[in-house]
């Protein structure tokens, strides 16, 4: 992968960068020394690495707004990152750039269960936005598996979803308002606690924007009551494409459940193996969970098992306590962990219209073939959100090449059916180079004039989400 060269200009105002972030920023919060600097030299896409010129931790909306003025005036480029598990290379530094990390900014700022929504800062992670409402009887619904780490501000940044998001939608359907930083250090308000804003849907462009437009410091969540009750239903299936079917008769049925994961047969066994949720050893395996009182719960899994009889399933199984859902879930939720231990992947992140299903994991299991390469496919199968698992051995010359050829054949494939080249793990550099696969030059023309609106000098986020060269003949124009 092609990163641009660093501007020697700024690496030899390295001194007069680190003195002047240490005087608006307390303490330890520039980190500028080589050593320390490598641990933000990538995110969770670890095929690549580049150390930054230095990194900082502010606390506050006005620290941040400190620390891009500094960076605005001697024309620095300015990384966001929330907590780096980014699986698409969306906070991959520059040689050149200063990673502007929010992880000590991870207070609660605001509670209100009668209008259902709370404030917090962006470094607050996912898991912990439920778990300072919970005591209230709410929660908040997005769930990314990586839910434990991932900061809010991440979740913003990518739009991040979840397993549960085929009904209740993914961040942008529950994010309410941002306090947002430009690169000139410029403090905005977009939205609010009210339900909606008037004018320009401007929250909407922010939302899954990549770190491209400003850092956002603060959001407002909207907060759901819990359910009351949930119960998973597990459906094994002997080929993959017997599940994607079953899928797509599921939604079409009208029952809109809660979630609909799929697994195959390798992350089966390296799941069941890691969490030991009493997973069936088959070829595909679809978790299905409704919510509602006990008599929807039953209605719904009835019309459910009902379809799956019909696909002929080698399992169906309905959780029958609190404790078996429990371990349903966290064999999902442990998946991508389980199969790290295995081998080396690369986790891929396309959508597809879901009657598109069956054709396309049979043209991934060609690919395979095709490639040499296993893949493991888990996914939110509810709304298409595809996330297969290309196994590669990164100590292989060549190995880390062929699975990115595969993993954009895969990519293309997905455009191709009528679907998009992600859904929740964003463009990243990781699939920079595809864009022109999804959009033609009009469309992207479109995007480069709303960035240009945001980031006149093109600092923020350098290199990603579009073609490295359009990146570097904007940043010229603007110079």
């Amino acid at each position: 992968m092609e990163m641009p060269v660093p501007d020697g200009s700024v690496l030899d105002r390295k001194h007069e960068l680190v003195a002047r972030l240490q005087a608006v920023l307390p303490g330890e919060s520039v980190i500028h020394e080589p050593r320390e600097t490598r641990v933000y030299e990538c995110d969770a896409l670890t095929a690549y690495k580049c150390a930054p010129l230095a990194a900082v931790l502010p606390s506050t909306t006005q620290e941040v707004s400190e620390v891009l003025k500094i960076c605005h005036e001697m024309g620095v480029p300015v990384v966001p990152r929330g907590a780096g598990t980014s699986l698409a290379g969306g906070a991959l530094p520059t040689a050149d750039c200063v990673i502007l990390g929010v992880a000590r900014m991870n207070d609660v700022l605001e509670t209100n269960y009668a209008d259902r929504y709370i404030r917090v800062q962006t470094g607050r992670t996912n898991l912990s936005v439920t778990g300072a409402v919970e005591e209230g009887d709410f929660f908040y619904a997005p769930d990314p598996s990586s839910q434990l780490a991932c900061a809010i501000a991440g979740n913003v940044g990518m739009n991040s979803g979840g397993a549960h998001c085929l009904k209740y939608g993914v961040t942008t359907n529950n994010l309410l308002g941002v306090t947002m930083v430009l690169m000139d250090g410029t403090v905005i308000e977009l939205g609010g606690a009210h339900l909606d804003a008037g004018g320009l849907d401007l929250l909407g462009v922010v939302c899954g924007s990549e770190g491209q437009l400003g850092v956002v410091t603060e959001a407002t969540l909207r907060i759901l009551r819990k359910p009351e009750g949930a119960r998973p239903v597990l459906i094994g299936f002997d080929s993959n494409e017997v599940a994607g079917a079953c899928v797509s008769d599921i939604i079409k049925a009208g029952v809109l459940p809660v979630a609909i994961e799929f697994m195959d047969r390798p992350c089966i066994e390296a799941t069941e193996a890691f969490a030991k949720a009493g997973y069936p050893m088959c070829e595909a395996l679809l978790i299905v969970e409704v919510e509602g009182s006990d008599a929807e719960i039953d209605m719904q899994l009835g019309v459910i098992s009902g379809i799956a009889r019909r696909h002929n399933p080698v399992e169906l199984r309905e959780s029958t306590s609190a404790e078996e859902s429990a371990a349903i879930w966290l064999g999902r939720k442990s998946a991508f962990g389980a199969m790290g231990q295995i081998n080396d992947y690369m986790c891929l992140d396309g959508t597809i219209p879901v009657s598109s299903l069956p054709y396309v994991l049979r043209r991934i299991s060609e690919l395979s073939k095709e490639y040499g390469l296993g893949v493991g496919n888990v996914f939110h199968a509810g709304d298409g959100n595809m996330h297969p698992l290309i196994l590669f051995d990164a100590n292989k010359p060549g190995d880390l090449e062929l699975c990115e050829q595969m993993g954009a054949d895969i990519l293309k494939l997905c455009v191709e059916v009528g679907g998009c080249l992600t859904g929740e793990h964003g463009v990243g550099v990781e699939k920079r180079d595809l864009m022109q696969t999804q959009f033609d030059a009009v469309d992207l023309e479109a995007q480069l004039r709303v960035k240009d609106v945001f980031d006149p000098e093109w600092l923020l986020n350098p290199s990603k989400v579009f073609p490295l060269s359009v990146t570097q003949s904007r940043r010229e124009d603007a110079a």
